[in-house]
């Protein structure tokens, strides 16, 4: 992210934002881009309209337009109501809401956002997460965190880096598709082991199985693997249903995002490749959301 936005140069490679190199054309790169680091760049004795005053002539921000381009945004990221606060006597959440806000000034067509999670409770990363939702809608947003169940929530497409080298780059449904490489079931029925074992073995489209004691008595269970475009819910439904064997529970064990990503960043073999080149574009679309 620091690449990206210019605060440090690559040691190889290029970063081009709309067409401009962040190196070689910086004013006009970062005026595409509007970031904010893990740690809010707000400061603590100016009020919240100050320190955004501030960041707009700073961003060179007509004086006539500024005003109301200040007051659309505080209004949008829900800050309006403390615009005469000062930084230091609010919450995490709002601290980061005006670091949301001091990225939008300008309305860049791209905006960079590291860690915007860290250190909220549920409710402020729940009021977080909608206002990132709502504002993929006109830019383009590029979030990078490890929180991996936000990254799920929030994002339409998911990069995976490990060790400076692209491993992953789809959807997050793609992403658990790709790894499952398969159908798990977990299945608990009403009855003995030696029976589910016998029913099981006479399905032909199932891979593996093994079986276990349930919790309770005369309960017992399975983890049944089937090929990834495979189901045997059907089948294996009618077959207990006449051996007389109810279904307690079934369903379809789904990796985390965060097996996935242990998955895709363990030993990854190193490579002499050339630095790839990193292209932004920044056309927003109706239909295009955050990355």
């Amino acid at each position: 992210m620091n690449i990206m936005t210019g605060y440090i140069a690559a040691t190889g490679g290029t970063v081009s934002i709309n067409g401009y190199d962040i190196l070689k054309q910086p004013k006009k790169a970062k005026q595409c881009i509007g970031y904010l680091p893990e740690l809010p760049p707000v400061y603590q004795d100016m009020t919240v309209w100050e320190y955004l005053d501030f960041a707009a002539q700073l961003k060179q921000v007509k004086k006539a337009a500024r005003r109301k381009q200040l007051g659309q945004i505080m209004e949008q990221t829900r800050i309006l109501e403390v615009k005469d606060r000062l930084i230091k006597n609010l919450s995490k959440g709002y601290r980061q809401r005006v670091g949301l806000a001091q990225a939008i000034i300008g309305y860049p067509e791209v905006m960079i956002l590291d860690e915007p999670m860290v250190g909220l409770d549920p409710k402020q990363m729940i009021e977080i997460r909608a206002l990132i939702k709502e504002l993929s809608e006109n830019h383009t947003i590029l979030l990078s965190s490890h929180i991996l169940s936000e990254v799920s929530a929030v994002c339409d497409h998911i990069l995976i880096i490990s060790k400076g080298r692209l491993v992953a780059s789809d959807t997050p449904e793609g992403l658990v598709s790709l790894m499952k490489g398969g159908r798990q079931l977990e299945l608990n029925v009403f009855g003995t082991e030696e029976k589910l074992c016998e029913i099981l073995n006479n399905i032909q489209d199932i891979d593996s199985f093994a079986v276990e004691k349930g919790k309770k008595e005369e309960e017992c269970g399975a983890v049944i693997r089937t090929g990834a475009n495979v189901d045997i819910r059907k089948e294996l439904f009618y077959r207990l249903a006449s051996a007389d064997m109810p279904i307690l529970q079934l369903g379809i064990s789904e990796k985390s995002l965060e097996e996935v990503f242990l998955e895709l960043t363990q030993d990854v073999p190193k490579s002499a490749e050339k630095e790839p080149e990193i292209k932004l574009e920044t056309e927003v679309s109706e239909d295009e959301g955050s990355l």
